[in-house]
């Protein structure tokens, strides 16, 4: 029997291709740059809501261990080592990975970053109180795996946090269509609209394997520039929970 993992080989060697580009601000990783604050932000409510610090401060997270799946080149890993936390960061990509510890390194961060899957960091037996994956689970061949690894990997009273895509019309004219061969934001191939994940269907795997993801909330273009979140959840939108 082939062994199914979250792994899409294709998606990994386009990301390997542009690893040196993680960290400019006008490449091909510019709409993720303009994207995270908003996400940054998210997460920070988020760990407030579900009282992962006892004064609900969210300035010193010194006290949380955090799991960042698909950390590119540690766009919200580096933030939050700033915040004080304990970060272990991972990637397919090991081009990434080597642009992330380079960056950090310069930075004087302290990250663990490693070029391997979720599946395979779940068998070390690891346990973390907040696992986010951003922009990564519409990338992964087989949802079942990485998120049962997920599962696998939080803490009792642990957060779960992602943001994707949904599969709407919507989506496809500005995500993929859109900025893929119109704007030409990003590299073409950078998405498949098949893996775009509605919220029920993210919210049902996840309850399946025991997370209740009962937090969810849209991003949208600010008028300022960047995003903010909003009631709309027809492209970008978040979701975060705990176990059941």
């Amino acid at each position: 029997m082939q062994h199914v993992t979250s792994q899409d080989i294709k998606d990994t060697a386009q990301f390997d291709q542009l690893g040196d580009s993680w960290w400019d601000m006008n490449g091909p990783m510019a709409p993720l740059h303009h994207f995270t604050p908003v996400r940054i932000g998210f997460i920070l409510d988020m760990i407030k809501r579900y009282g992962l610090t006892t004064d609900g401060q969210t300035k010193d997270l010194s006290a949380l261990s955090i799991l960042d799946i698909g950390c590119g080149g540690g766009l919200l890993a580096e933030p939050f080592a700033r915040l004080g936390a304990k970060v272990t960061a991972i990637d397919a990509s090991s081009a990434a990975i080597t642009a992330a510890k380079a960056h950090a390194t310069a930075q004087g961060l302290d990250i663990t970053y490693r070029a391997c899957l979720s599946e395979v960091l779940a068998k070390e037996g690891h346990q973390f109180d907040l696992i986010y994956s951003s922009e990564v689970i519409e990338h992964v061949a087989s949802r079942a795996p990485f998120i049962h690894a997920i599962t696998d990997m939080l803490a009792p009273k642990g957060l779960v946090v992602i943001t994707t895509i949904n599969r709407t019309m919507a989506a496809l004219a500005t995500v993929k269509i859109g900025a893929e061969y119109i704007t030409k934001q990003i590299p073409r191939g950078t998405h498949e609209f098949e893996k775009f994940v509605k919220p029920s269907e993210l919210q049902a795997e996840f309850r399946a394997q025991g997370i209740m993801l009962d937090h969810l909330t849209g991003f949208v273009p600010s008028l300022t520039g960047g995003f903010r979140t909003s009631s709309f959840m027809g492209v970008n939108y978040a979701a975060a929970g705990q176990r059941l």
